[in-house]
């Protein structure tokens, strides 16, 4: 092990239990991959680079050359030709999943697991367990993450100790709300639910493990080797499927890397290729022109795709950062059924229901429901029925199921698919795959949608916010704007990193490209007509800001208002004020993890944008590793 990587501080010994001798000699096995992972990433940013330098849009792939790290060609790719997976049965039925961290911030283990223990009594098909997005990465969470799941999926007392007491407080709530208990016999309800784990992206760091070069380690090796080590005997001695979600993936060549490195772990463990199954959050414009290609590169690993939104929305405003006239409207207007947006979703459902060289066709699990059912009568019913809407919708476009951010939506929306009573949609005949201008005009269609100060104070108070959370450790939180702080009738909604992401991503434009306000407004006293500013930008701020301070503790933690929260703003300023698009939010949020100190964060913030002004290189190590 010490040839091959190092491990921060003394956590072998307080992690033992997850950094186990397995763990470790796997680690070692996978940790070449570290070097293709930063040279996959480099790439990233070149042709990124080259895209806002030269003007140019993403475009699909020359058919007759071969996937990169594969010997698959491109055209074979899209007709099928190529072996892919059957659907394990455990995965045949995925209405709903269910998604969030299996860990607290700064909790006990008793009170961190009752995250799991909510997750896998909430009658959920799967729950994907999050270590990217929605999971803080403040001290060691990303090690209490994978620590919670290894015990409840082993089932230790603790776990059910703890399952046994939220079972009760479940059924409580749902007594009071739907008027019945949700669960009837809770050790029975733990074997339901489908254990799903989300990776971090090829884009992070893991801050805990360097490797011989001291270059800070992958987090997608850490994360798959950590999960999947420590849990495949217990999986598949429970009749379970090791079920993986991977996150950011933005072309074929990458997806073969995803594949490569799974192989080899699977290979390492004596496991039968294939045994893994992922599914893919199409999350990145350049991997909806490389479906059919990121299917055939994962092979017999890949199951399905998932249809997200905001991750979705800023890659594409990401992309066409160079381009003056695309400018995103209100954030609230970017619907599933706007432009760019149906145009994605659509490739999505086709692309699952091509059948490979066996006949076998992919799943298509649908968009997040970010809801929670608590706030007024009147909120909740409305909100409610808006969700319900939005599943029917998906449901009859095709997919098989969705996502839901909290446990309590499970019960609400999951009797949309038991009305349609199929399990799944599988082989649903959709028009194949076309590969034209015009479908890459679709792509970045924009339609005509207000762009208004409404909208841009509700951009920055969540961004604000977000940011705040973040630091907080808490990469998951229910969040609405300041202006709603009290009333009931407007819900809180479960929002994890992207909304960060795409939040300052249109504000960006907004700033950049001159964006037009649609409609008069008087608290800022702006007409339609008027430019978004930079001076109205930071009108806005000052007011946005002002609100928060003032805030209850409720909703902006009091201790938080002189620590992360100015961290926050600072980093929004930074973000908004940079002439040339930063590429990830997260980066200047990552970098001040643990941090509290606004002038350190002030010299961090400045240090990562010289660094990609200079040459492009992300600043994405842990700043406080113990050399």
């Amino acid at each position: 092990m010490a040839n091959s990587f190092r491990i921060n501080d003394h956590l072998v010994e307080t992690y033992k239990d997850v950094y186990t001798p397995d763990v470790l000699s796997a680690l070692a096995a996978l940790t070449h991959f570290n070097k293709d992972v930063k040279a996959a990433m480099q790439s990233r940013i070149q042709r990124r680079a080259k895209r806002q330098q030269q003007h140019e849009r993403i475009t699909f792939l020359d058919p007759e050359s071969y996937i990169p790290g594969t010997k698959i060609n491109v055209q074979d790719a899209r007709e099928g030709k190529f072996e892919g997976a059957a659907i394990p049965g455990d995965l045949q039925r995925q209405w709903i999943q269910g998604t969030g961290p299996a860990a607290k911030p700064n909790a006990t283990l008793e009170s961190s697991i009752r995250n799991v223990a909510y997750a896998l009594l909430s009658g959920a098909d799967g729950w994907m367990f999050d270590g990217e997005d929605a999971l803080g990465q403040v001290n060691t969470m990303s090690l209490d993450n994978q620590r919670n799941l290894k015990l409840a999926i082993s089932k230790d007392p603790l776990f059910l100790k703890v399952a046994e007491v939220v079972a009760a407080e479940m059924n409580n709530w749902s007594t009071a709300f739907l008027g019945r208990a949700i669960i009837t016999d809770w050790k029975g309800q733990l074997n339901f639910t489908t254990k799903i784990f989300r990776a971090r992206g090829l884009h992070l760091d893991d801050r805990h493990i360097r490797d011989a070069d001291g270059v800070a380690m992958a987090a997608s090796i850490v994360d798959i080797t950590l999960y999947v080590v420590n849990n495949c005997i217990e999986l598949e001695k429970a009749g379970s499927s090791i079920v993986l979600y991977l996150p950011k993936i933005q072309t074929a060549g990458e997806a073969a890397l995803w594949n490569a490195m799974i192989s080899e772990l699977e290979a390492h463990l004596g496991l039968s290729a294939g045994t893994v199954k992922v599914y893919v959050l199409v999350e990145q414009l350049e991997a909806t022109h490389q479906l059919m290609e990121i299917r055939a590169a994962l092979g017999k690993h890949f199951v399905g795709y998932n249809t997200g939104r905001w991750d979705y929305i800023n890659s594409v405003a990401d992309a066409m950062a160079w381009d003056k006239h695309f400018i995103n409207p209100d954030i609230e207007a970017i619907t599933m059924t706007y432009g760019y947006m149906r145009n994605y979703e659509n490739r999505v459902r086709c692309a699952v229901n091509t059948p490979d060289i066996n006949g076998n066709y992919a799943l298509w699990q649908g968009g997040m429901e970010p809801n929670i059912p608590v706030g007024s009568q009147e909120g909740v019913a409305a909100s409610m029925k808006k969700a319900s809407a939005g599943a029917e919708r998906e449901q009859r476009e095709g997919a098989s199921g969705k996502w839901v951010a909290h446990w309590k939506m499970v019960s609400i929306v999951r009797p949309v698919w038991e009305k349609a009573g199929e399990a799944n949609q599988l082989g649903r005949k959709f028009p194949a795959l076309t590969y034209t201008e015009q479908d890459a005009d679709g792509l970045i269609l924009i339609e005509k949608a207000p762009t208004t100060i409404r909208g841009a104070r509700n951009l920055l108070s969540v961004a604000l916010q977000y940011g705040n959370a973040f630091g907080q450790g808490m990469q998951a939180a229910a969040l609405k704007p300041a202006d709603f702080f009290g009333n009931d009738d407007i819900l809180y909604l479960m929002e994890d990193m992207a909304t960060g992401e795409i939040r300052l991503s249109i504000l960006w434009e907004w700033v950049h490209k001159a964006a037009i306000i649609t409609d008069d407004d008087i608290s800022s006293h702006t007409k339609a007509g008027e430019v978004f500013s930079t001076s109205l930008f930071e009108k806005l701020l000052v007011e946005e800001y002002e609100k928060l301070l003032n805030a209850g503790n409720k909703d902006v933690f009091d201790t938080s208002k002189t620590t992360t929260l100015p961290i926050s703003r600072e980093i929004v300023i930074a973000y908004i004020h940079s002439e040339s698009k930063l590429p990830w939010f997260i980066d200047l949020l990552n970098i001040n993890l643990n941090n509290s100190d606004l002038e350190i964060a002030k010299k961090r913030i400045n240090k990562y944008i010289e660094s990609f002004k200079k040459d492009g290189t992300r600043i994405t190590e842990n700043l406080d590793f113990i050399l």
